[in-house]
């Protein structure tokens, strides 16, 4: 009778906490290309990543008169920032309406967030 023996191979595929999904699928994807090359630079469409409308954005970005151009990185990265801070706010006012008892954001939930956070302190007197 012949022994046999089982071993197990640690694949390149297994999740790694480190390793971003965005890294994880581009491979996923060169592993399905594998018979082909691919020459030239990749491209990224930004606007399934941002949740905000970018061309609103351009049109808001060149409504500044500093501002002739626009690339499509730089719409990203503003709108990408614009999704963090509104996110950022709206959790830190969360905490306000939660010690007054409500599930609904106010007013006066981001006035008082504005009040107490210094980071916030450049919004002081805007939304009057």
């Amino acid at each position: 009778m012949a022994a046999t023996v089982t071993t197990s191979l640690v694949t390149a595929t297994e999740h790694d906490p480190d390793r971003c999904e965005s890294e994880e699928e581009t491979r996923g994807a060169e592993a399905e290309d594998s018979g082909q090359q691919q020459t030239g630079p990749v491209t990224v469409s930004h606007s399934r990543l941002s949740k905000l409308p970018l061309a609103r954005i351009k049109a808001l970005m060149k409504t500044d008169p500093d501002v002739s151009l626009a690339s499509q990185e730089s719409v990203f990265i503003i709108a990408k920032a614009t999704e963090l801070f509104v996110e950022m706010i709206a959790k830190d006012a969360l905490v306000y309406a939660q010690q007054g008892k409500r599930k609904t954001l106010q007013r006066k939930d981001l006035d008082n967030a504005i009040e107490a956070i210094d980071e916030f302190a450049f919004l002081e007197g805007t939304l009057d």
